[in-house]
């Protein structure tokens, strides 16, 4: 009886939709145990905890997806309202114009060509060259980049997260390391890298961090899906 009412409920959308926002509340009240500590992010946890549940129960991703898809389409809309504070601090965007652009189009290249060059110097198949190529930008649009190239999409999406999540554990220490304390400066290098994940952390640093983290993400994005082909 048990058996089969797990059985019922691990293939029902519902529960892992549930499941997700209950991990995700749960990882949000850890991490506000230690404000600031970049270890105690909650989308790491959030990934840890969901990926332990899969492997162990044997959910296959499909499944899972079925119901975690209505949180997904919800990227969208969240990623179009990170144009309220761009209209809000429009002034400030305007007077970093420049040096903004010198940061992406030279992180940009950084970003695609490090990856390339390493990929091929440990002799990596094209097919994963391209699909880590496009990491640092958003999980969305470096999934359809590496498809396009013939790249794998799904290993494109884990790379894309690991390295959101690298971005977001060490932007604090580094940037406070480096002695740099203006917040557009350390918003854009992160949103540059690590993209929604180094933005969620940007914007629970600072209001301004997180403005410049968006618009690097979005900029980014649009540049890496022109410059990643003239590697390929």
């Amino acid at each position: 009886m048990n058996n089969s009412l797990w059985v019922y409920l691990a293939t029902s959308p519902l529960i892992w939709l549930t499941g997700t926002l209950a991990v995700w509340l749960a990882a949000r009240s850890l991490a506000a145990l230690r404000p600031g500590n970049p270890l105690l992010n909650p989308i790491m946890i959030s990934i840890a905890v969901i990926t332990t549940v899969l492997y162990q129960s044997g959910i296959a991703y499909k499944t899972y997806f079925a119901g975690a898809q209505f949180i997904h389409f919800l990227l969208g809309p969240a990623t179009v309202a990170l144009g309220i504070p761009l209209y809000e601090k429009l002034p400030l965007v305007r007077r970093n114009l420049i040096p903004m652009l010198a940061a992406l189009i030279v992180g940009c290249l950084t970003a695609v060509g490090s990856t390339v060059f390493l990929a091929h110097l440990f002799g990596f198949t094209p097919s994963i060259v391209a699909s880590l190529a496009p990491k640092s930008t958003t999980a969305a649009v470096a999934m359809a980049i590496s498809e396009s190239l013939h790249g794998d999409p799904a290993l494109t999406a884990a790379v894309v997260i690991l390295t959101g999540i690298c971005g977001a554990i060490i932007v604090t220490p580094m940037m406070n390391a480096m002695r740099i304390k203006d917040y557009s400066a350390r918003g854009f290098a992160v949103g540059l890298t690590s993209h929604g994940i180094g933005t969620a952390r940007a914007y629970s640093v600072d209001q301004v961090a997180g403005l410049f983290s968006g618009i690097a993400m979005g900029l980014n994005a649009i540049l890496t899906s022109l410059i990643v082909h003239l590697f390929f």
